[in-house]
């Protein structure tokens, strides 16, 4: 799928001599494919709904003031060594009860065991989300487990190409077995320049589902951006994750800001077992590609038809410094906005496994020694325990599925979403 027939060559030659870290442009019929998407419009991908990616030169010199103050810079991480859950690989070998195990390794990246199946999703081991080894936003913890000794998964799947999601290191150790990928869009071109064979590429547009052993991957719409360079071109898609086993459905946001969205996805894929909702690296600079914690509870109630069913696990925080906000805001966020919604919520420590629907939940406030200020006049964290009444799981019907997939490369089974 990467093909020629760029009409610029010189400027194709100077990208090659790019360091691989940067990824690859699509090409060929990868970028066909891209412009015949109907998300693709006058050169660019699309949002939803409008959103502003980066701030404006003004906001951007304010946003840089108050960003390197020292003071704030110390509100910004840990006052300590982030507590790492010390067994996980013996708990990953034992199968999960009920079919459903999430076990949340740092910022967006989940293992999840799902009916017999286990799908990685946006994982990151490298040191820094930086195409550089020497700069960069660095890890504030060590990965949870090597990513060696987990357990063989059978797919990874990738929500955009920004360096805090899609991380060369990880990839390339990846690629060395036999996993699927499933990328958005235009991601493909990337993985396949780091040795993933086309043949093992998943590479889905908005609402096309892809099946992998017995477990469909539905991309789903997200506020956001992407790119890996200095020049972003929007040529790679973003996307969020719907994905659905015979028993359980659960749902990884990536990156994104709010949008009224969540409603339709819910009420198309939902309602989840667990969602993956992202709550960190938010900011008024850029308020529309990232979701505060209030907002992200909006999404996780709008994904589950306006009601606090399932469980929610608060990503993308603790682990990188993204943004002007304290280190631990976004969780302490996140327990408000479970509060006042009745919304249950597990809170583990990085490399924690827990069930969604066997309980009990994650709850110890682990962070709070950490985070520079007195817990006390602090919310208590609420102990949900083992679930009430019956989980959301439910079986999803496989009837007349292959008869809705369609080819979209070699391997593949891609479909329009429902």
């Amino acid at each position: 799928m990467t093909g020629a027939g760029s009409p610029h060559p010189l400027r194709s030659r100077l990208r090659s001599l790019r360091s691989a870290a940067f990824g690859a442009d699509p090409a060929g019929a990868r970028m066909e494919r891209i412009r015949n998407s109907p998300n693709f419009e006058n050169g660019v991908f699309r949002n939803p709904v409008g959103a502003r990616t980066r701030p404006s030169g003004g906001s951007m010199l304010e946003f840089a003031k108050i960003y390197f103050q020292r003071e704030a810079r110390a509100r910004r991480t840990p006052n300590g060594p982030i507590p790492l859950h010390p067994t996980t690989l013996a708990e990953l070998a034992e199968p999960p009860a009920a079919g459903l195990r999430l076990t949340w390794m740092g910022h967006s990246t989940v293992l999840a065991e799902i009916d017999g199946r286990r799908v990685l999703f946006d994982p990151v081991w490298g040191r820094r989300c930086s195409p550089f080894s020497f700069a960069g936003p660095k890890r504030l913890h060590p990965a949870p487990a090597p990513l060696a000794g987990l357990p063989p998964v059978d797919v990874v799947v990738i929500s955009h190409d920004h360096y805090d999601h899609l991380d060369l290191p990880t990839i390339k150790a990846l690629a060395a077995g036999d996993t699927v990928f499933a990328v958005p869009l235009g991601v493909g071109a990337h993985l396949e320049r780091w040795g993933v064979s086309p043949d093992r590429l998943r590479e889905l547009d908005w609402n096309e589902t892809a099946t992998v052993s017995g477990i469909r991957l539905t991309a789903t719409p997200a506020r956001h951006f992407c790119g890996r360079g200095l020049r972003n071109q929007q040529h790679t898609l973003w996307a969020s994750w719907a994905v659905a086993g015979p028993g359980h459905r659960i749902y990884h946001s990536g990156d994104t800001g709010y949008f009224p969205g969540f409603r339709d996805i819910g009420a198309e894929h939902g309602p989840f077992d667990a969602t993956m909702i992202q709550i960190g690296a938010y900011s008024e600079y850029w308020p529309d590609i990232h979701m505060t914690p209030a907002e992200g509870m909006r999404a996780h109630l709008d994904l589950q038809g306006g009601e606090p069913a399932g469980v929610m696990l608060p990503i993308h925080w603790g682990t990188f410094n993204l943004a002007p906000h304290p280190w631990a805001e976004p969780v302490e966020g996140t327990v408000a906005a479970a509060a006042g919604a009745g919304a249950r919520v597990a809170l583990p420590r990085p490399g924690e496994p827990f069930l969604p629907v066997a309980g009990p939940l994650p709850a110890d406030p682990w962070w709070r020694a950490l985070a520079g200020a007195p817990a006390e006049g602090l919310p208590a964290v609420p102990d949900h325990g083992r679930p009430l009444g019956a989980a959301v799981s439910h079986a999803v019907g496989t009837a007349g599925d292959a008869d809705r997939d369609k080819s979209s490369g070699p391997g593949s089974q891609v479909a329009p979403a429902g």
